[in-house]
């Protein structure tokens, strides 16, 4: 099994989110979170002063996925969540030892 840890704009969530429910994912964790890569944020003006926004709105989309599955939910993520700019995102890949579901205590790819 492996772990997708996809950073991505906000925008294009429920575009990735019903892309992989076409491909046969069904769960996924989502954290609003904010960070800079190479955009290194951006000024604005409020009320006449300019500040710095370092921190950008991005969000964190968890899945795990059989291996046999991972290589297709990455390059599904790829097509969908490009837009060509920088800002774009990443995609870490984890290995995952094991899985268990806490109601019935399946184990490995059945609890996913």
């Amino acid at each position: 099994m492996k772990k997708l840890e996809c950073i991505v704009k906000p925008f294009k969530l429920e575009e990735i989110k019903e892309a992989l429910s076409e491909i046969g994912i069904m769960g996924m964790t989502v954290s609003e979170v904010k960070g800079f890569g190479r955009q290194k944020g951006h000024t604005e003006l409020y009320r006449g002063s300019e500040y710095t926004v370092d921190f950008l709105p991005k969000v964190k989309m968890e899945i795990v996925v059989s291996d046999d599955l991972a290589q297709r939910a990455i390059q599904t993520i790829l097509n969908v969540a490009k837009t060509g700019n920088i800002g774009d995102g990443k995609i870490f890949v984890y290995p995952i030892q094991e899985a268990i579901r806490i109601r019935t205590g399946e184990k490995g790819e059945k609890a996913i």
